[in-house]
Order: C-alpha cells, then structure tokens, then sequence
C-alpha cells in the first residue's frame, strides 16, 4: 500500500510524495512505520494562551457517551451535505441519533440523543481500526484513476418550486450541471497522480460559479441563503483507487440507514396557492425518515421500520398530489416514490450519478478500510472559554470543522497535528503515537473558537469561522469568541500493535491512512436555553457539566 508523507520544503510550500511499503510484512502493509512516533520522541509543543482580565475561563463538559449503542456512518453532513456515503470511509457519531447526509435541521432539532443533558448536537470523526492483514497495493490503481468531482445535488434540497419560476429553476439548475460537467474535463489532466494545486484550482472555480448560481436560485425562491449556501462545495473524488478492493466480508450492511426516492425533484411546478401546504408536507417527509433512521439505531434489525415508513410516506404524497390537485392538475405517479428500501438504493447527492459503496459485514468495512472498529474508551467533549475575554453564544445548528480529510490531494494547509498520549497533553502529533506502557492513544482535537458574527455556514464550510490566535487567544479582526469546543478520544490499543503499525485512521483512498488527515465535525443543535447556559458558565469561570 502506498504510504502518503507530507513535508514542508525550506520555502514552506508543500510537497507530496509517495513511497511503496511493497507488503513486506513490517506492519499492516497499509501505512508505513516511518507514520509512527514514540510520544516520548515528540517535542512539547502546545501553547496555552496566558488568560487576561476578564477572560472567560470556564469548562462546560458534555457526556454524550462513547458510540456504544453503534451509530456508525460514512455520511458526512458539514463538509457534503446530501451525498451519501460520501467520506468514503466511516465515522462514530454520537450525540444526535437521527443525523445522515440529508436531515433536516428540523428532523436534528427533533430527534433522539446519546447526550445525559438532552443536547441533540451531532460530534463525529473517524473511525480508528486495527487490521493486521497486509491490505492490497493501490499504486497501480491510482495510475490508472482519474479524478472526478462529487458534488451535492440541488435537485433534492429544494423547496417547492412555484409554477412561474419552474422554467427559470430549470435553466439555473442545468448552468450547475454544465459547471460540473466542465470541472470533471478539466481536473481530468490529473489521471494517474495527486496534483493539489490542479484540484484547488478546479475546486475554487466551481465554487464561485455554484455560489453564483445558488445565490440567484436563493432570491427567486425567497428562501434562506444559509440553506443554500451549504451545497457551494465540491469535492475532489478518487473513487477509482477502490478498483480490485474488496472488503473482508460481503455481508448486508450491519449499520442500515432507509434509502428513499427524492420527492422534490419530480414534482411539476407548484401553483403559489398551494405552496405553503406542499412544503409542510415536504418537511413532514423528511421527518419520517429521520424517524426511521433512528429507529434502526436504535434496533437495527426491526423489520417494521419499512412498512411503518411507507404507510406514512404514501399518505403524506398523497396530501401533496390533493394540495396542488385543488387547483391544477394532480400530478401523476408520485406514489411509487412512497417505497424506500434498506443500505445499498438510490444515492441520494452524488451529482455524477456515481453508487458509492455501503459499509458492509460486522466491522462495516469498506474498500481499502478494513479490520475491526476500536471503539473508544472514552470520549471527553469540552466547550472552553477565551483567555481574552468573554464569549457570546454559538447560533443554532452552526456547522463546524477541524482538521483536514484530504491534506493529500487539496493541500495541507488545513490539517491539524491531533495525536498523543494520554499523560502528555503537552504534545501534538501528526503522526500516529506509540505510548509508554498504561498510557492510552489519543486524538485531541480543537474547533475554531471564532465566528463572523452571521453565518451558519460558509460556501466552504470554514470561511464562516476561525482559530483564535496560537499564542495570544485573540479572535481575527471581525470575529468574536465563542465556546470553543474540544473534543479527546482515547483508545486502549495493545502496545504491540502500536509498535508494529496495525491500526489507522479510516481515510479517503488517496490518503491511505494518512495519520495527517485526522478530522472532526460538528453540528451544535444545543437549545438555545442550553447554549445560553453553556456560556453563562464559560463566562462566570466555572466547570460545569
């Protein structure tokens, strides 16, 4: 298996190069040992800001639990919304129990949660695997991969379209679908290697033209730009690199989630007199399935989740065809989109059609992501204040990441050292640890703790937020401090393993267990009664839970 490294050259530009591990049998063949680090041998290297007068100074802890009841998804919903099975490699989630690629903030705000205090926030990261098979060598098919482009697709997000604006909507939708198009014939110059500044390049045109495009479709339909602001981003996809992988066990998906046809997009145009009904029922279909998605994490293998959900959704489509039926036309043959079926079905984002593949057998394994699941020992989620003054609350259902999956082939520039041992909180790696005897593996991983003051989200989803300064805690000019939340996960991984090189992030296929590509995710659906507690307690300089 190819091992990714990055390393900075004297100019302090990034260079990516490749190194063949050639399988032979040092470790997993998956990540080289040079991947590795003793703790001891790293250097201290966390700076804690020194805190001025004023400063907020509490710690507001959350037990939302350790992923035990086994919501595992390769769903991520901040960095590509309405793609399914996008990260290509699979998360723990914990927190909210109804979150996948597509939820509604609505459906957040009502579902379930593993959190003791009822925050219904949604945390989640990579899982770490021990694998001590050799995997396959993917060099030889990265050289005949092309990169493409993964994008979300509009068609499912959008409200009811008014009759008068249909055809409009329709012209904007396929300027998307032609930008697409162009961007996949240019990142094409990139078959057979990693090429960073091709991709930026790519990525950074089709999001200005998407943002564009998206930003007419907002004022046409009167609706929240923050809606829509959240599909402007594309990704840069290796899916190639999957071909002659397979995973250990080709049994059905052990994690199901319901797989159900876009109603949206096969609606006709909507007359103005039947909007608001149509759009109550829109959201009521969203529901039922973030309702269904929870119920199977809950009992996995309940087979009523899909009769009980196709009663519900036949009768809701129906008050869709009599809403717009009043006064136009009843559409025809929405009622064959009521059926949704279990794991593998329609890919409800992928805007080049492509079926990516589900997790499958006990591990929920996937090309190139094998061996056991570790599940952590224990999962420590901290909201912190700022040592340069107070903090003002976190708006609800803002989006947050840190870290970066992709470091490999979009650059480094936002990857973050995540690694170490507990008992040596004084030092980040980006390397995976080996840690002394009684001491556990683990990842420590900081969220921006600024924000622009508006926006939920951003057309790539950072732009919105910001680190406070590495040595001071200041916010950049035009932010403001908020909770700044810290998640630790901590791993009891046998020493042997760790010495030998035998467990790994999941990762993108590109990245091949690029211990630098460690990432985490967030969507804060705290109450705002909650939030306001959150900060209170940052803010009066109390530890609080």
């Amino acid at each position: 298996m190819i091992a990714v490294a990055v390393t900075l050259a004297a100019t302090g530009a990034a260079t990516v190069y490749f190194v063949s591990s050639g399988g032979k049998g040092e470790a997993s063949a998956a990540t080289s040992l040079a991947d590795y680090v003793p703790i001891a041998k790293v250097a201290p290297n966390v700076v804690t800001p020194r805190a001025r007068r004023g400063a907020s100074t509490g710690t507001f802890i959350v037990d939302c639990g350790t992923n035990r009841n086994g919501k595992f998804s390769p769903d991520n919903p901040v960095a590509q919304p309405g793609i399914r099975n996008g990260a290509e490699h699979v998360h723990d989630f914990v927190g909210n129990q109804a979150i996948t690629a597509d939820t509604s903030d609505e459906a957040l705000a009502a579902s379930g949660t593993t959190c003791r205090n009822g925050d219904r926030s949604s945390y989640f990261w990579p899982v770490v695997r021990i694998d001590k098979a050799v995997r396959a060598n993917a060099g030889a098919a990265l050289a005949t991969t092309t990169p493409t482009v993964s994008c979300p697709r509009v068609r499912d997000r959008l409200p009811a379209v008014p009759a008068r604006l249909r055809a409009a909507i329709d012209r904007r939708l396929a300027e998307l679908d032609r930008a697409v198009a162009a961007a996949n014939d240019r990142i094409a110059a990139g078959k057979g290697r990693i090429d960073p500044d091709l991709n930026d390049s790519v990525i950074a045109r089709l999001r200005a033209e998407r943002a564009t495009a998206l930003k007419k479709i907002s004022r046409m339909l009167n609706i929240r730009s923050a809606r829509m602001v959240s599909l402007v981003e594309c990704e840069v996809s290796y899916d190639g690199m999957h071909a002659g992988h397979t995973t250990a066990s080709t049994r059905s998906v052990a994690n199901p989630s319901v797989r159900c046809p876009s109603v949206r997009d096969k609606l006709p145009g909507v007359p103005d007199q039947a909007l608001a009904e149509v759009d109550r029922n829109l959201a009521e279909l969203d529901r039922q399935i973030a309702d269904a998605d929870e119920r199977l994490v809950r009992a996995p293998g309940d087979g009523g989740v899909l009769g009980a959900l196709q009663a519900k959704r036949t009768a809701t489509i129906e008050r869709i065809v009599i809403s717009i039926g009043r006064v136009a036309r009843r559409p025809e043959g929405l009622d064959r989109l009521a059926a949704c079926t279990l794991g593998k079905g329609q890919d409800a984002g992928n805007q080049n059609g492509q079926a990516l593949p589900d997790p499958s057998g006990p591990d929920l394994e996937l090309p190139g992501n094998t061996g056991g699941i570790v599940r952590p020992a224990a999962v420590l989620i901290e909201y912190r204040g700022n040592p340069t003054g107070k903090v003002s609350a976190m708006p609800r259902f803002l989006r947050a990441l840190t870290g970066d999956a992709k470091p490999t082939s979009r650059g480094p520039a936002n990857a973050r050292a995540t690694w170490t041992c507990s008992g040596f909180a004084d030092r980040l790696s980006d390397k995976y640890p080996i840690c002394p005897a009684g001491s556990k593996v683990q990842r420590v991983q900081d969220f921006p703790g600024c924000w622009n003051g508006k926006d939920i989200d951003s057309d790539n989803h950072r732009a919105h937020l910001a680190f406070a300064d590495r040595s001071t805690g200041a916010c950049p000019q035009g932010f403001k401090a908020i909770p700044q939340l810290r998640i630790t996960i901590s791993y009891d991984i046998p020493r042997d393993v760790q010495a030998r090189g035998q467990f790994a992030l999941d990762s993108f296929p590109e990245e091949n267990h690029n211990p630098f590509s460690d990432h985490n995710d967030f969507i804060n659906v705290n109450s705002d009664r909650q939030m306001r507690k959150i900060t209170a307690c940052l803010n009066n300089g109390r530890r609080c839970a």
